[in-house]
């Protein structure tokens, strides 16, 4: 997923751009699975003429419901996103109201991740990021392959801290 290149300064390229794993889709899905299988149930339950009506409703209920928790959980992870570029971190989210969050490279002071088991049994984890700001810490939750964006960010960061070599031999 691409960031959008009017989000970026001139000169500013993207290192790397991810989303929250796709995880998070996990109970959406088994929710959405429960929903059918009530829908499913009340159809077979409620045969007949009032039977029929009393089906309309719950399908009814049952479209409600998965449009709250399995529509809605879905869109927020695919509007979600993380971009670092060789300047900054750019993260976006939100479905109706965006929000979003960019800290200059410059600022962050320390990278850390944290691993749960089922986060290493998936390959995901999450990053935090501490800065220089009043705000302290950003967490990025459920980050795919975190252990190797945690490395590509910490040689982002050397590669900003690291003086530059003098060309007059000094």
């Amino acid at each position: 997923m691409a960031i959008s290149q009017k989000l970026l300064n001139d000169g500013e390229s993207v290192v790397l751009s991810t989303r929250t794993h796709p995880k998070a889709l996990l109970l959406p899905l088994l929710t959405l699975v429960v929903l059918l299988a009530v829908g499913v149930a009340a159809l077979v339950l409620l045969e007949g003429e009032v039977g029929r009506v009393a089906s309309l409703v719950v399908w009814a209920l049952v479209a409600v419901a998965a449009l709250w928790w399995v529509l809605r959980p879905f869109l927020v992870w695919l509007t979600a996103s993380y971009t670092f570029t060789d300047r900054r971190l750019i993260t976006r989210t939100g479905v109706v109201t965006r929000r979003g969050h960019d800290i200059p490279l410059s600022r962050i002071s320390d990278v850390a991740i944290e691993l749960h088991l089922v986060d290493r049994l998936l390959g995901c984890g999450t990053l935090i990021i501490s800065d220089a700001s009043t705000h302290g810490q950003v967490a990025l939750p459920d980050i795919p392959h975190v252990e190797e964006t945690h490395r590509r960010l910490n040689l982002l960061l050397h590669d900003l801290h690291e003086p530059r070599s003098r060309a007059d031999g000094a």
